[in-house]
């Protein structure tokens, strides 16, 4: 019998739930477009307070709750939630923490301030995203990660979790995105990545700058595979990632029907 390929969706919006740039309803349709092609889908995402837990229909997934995720010293409680993607058969699974996700607004407060701790936010999402996976013990063969919220995952699952077997076969498509902020994680930003020295300092160099910038630099540049979210990114990202060879790229094209994606996804999974 052959075995369905299995596809992780990663992404820090998603339409219907949360739409901060156009990439949103794409990664909606992607995942629609290849359940309905024969793979597997899973998708996962920030549980922001933004997010209507009625309206949605989300419910705790008891089974799946209950992880711990450490930064440095600290351990933030995950709570798992799942909902139905509406006019699709497949899941959507939301990650949820009372200290990083139930304010109600994103990465801005109600004055349009920057909330300080949007670099610790992103560590837990993309460990709490990785450990979920473990948690399900469903190996993806591809993961495609979405928003500079989820630039951190590939250079975990290439360092830190790169003996896990849930992982063992998995590639990496990062999609880069659009200049979102321009704020600065600050000095200590790279330190908490580093997951108490399992990633070396010289493998987090990418992410030097601790910005929108190095986060979309670091998903790319430790990804298998690149896509453009966007028709506005930066030139700098484009300069690089255009010279590096040996990595399939998609180019941004706002009027895809998507299947150059499904090809990619299936010449992903079977490498």
């Amino acid at each position: 019998m052959v075995t369905k390929k299995r596809i992780l969706f990663i992404a820090n919006e998603m339409s219907p739930y949360l739409e901060l740039t156009e990439f949103s309803e794409i990664v909606n349709k992607l995942a629609i477009k290849a359940n309905d092609s024969g793979y597997e889908i899973r998708c996962i995402m920030p549980r922001f307070g933004t997010i209507n837990e009625r309206r949605h229909r989300l419910h705790e997934v008891v089974r799946l709750s209950g992880i711990n995720i450490s930064i440095e010293n600290d351990d933030y409680p995950l709570q798992i939630k799942v909902a139905s993607l509406p006019n699709a058969r497949l899941q959507v699974y939301f990650l949820d923490n009372e200290e990083m996700f139930k304010r109600k607004f994103v990465f801005n407060g109600e004055e349009d301030e920057w909330f300080d701790d949007n670099g610790i936010r992103s560590i837990f999402f993309c460990k709490g995203a990785i450990e979920t996976v473990k948690k399900f013990g469903w190996p993806p063969d591809v993961i495609h990660c979405s928003g500079w919220m989820t630039g951190l995952i590939p250079l975990f699952l290439k360092t830190a979790y790169k003996k896990e077997p849930v992982f063992s076969n998995s590639k990496v498509l990062f999609t880069v995105g659009q200049k979102t902020f321009d704020q600065n994680f600050g000095p200590d930003f790279q330190k908490l990545c580093m997951i108490n020295a399992a990633i070396k300092e010289k493998e987090m160099e990418p992410f030097k700058d601790n910005n929108n910038y190095a986060m979309m630099h670091g998903g790319g540049f430790y990804a298998d595979a690149l896509s453009f979210g966007d028709g506005q990114i930066d030139q700098q990202l484009l300069d690089i990632f255009s010279k590096i060879k040996g990595k399939k790229v998609i180019q941004f094209n706002p009027d895809t029907d998507l299947t150059e994606y499904l090809q990619l996804y299936s010449d992903l999974a079977i490498k």
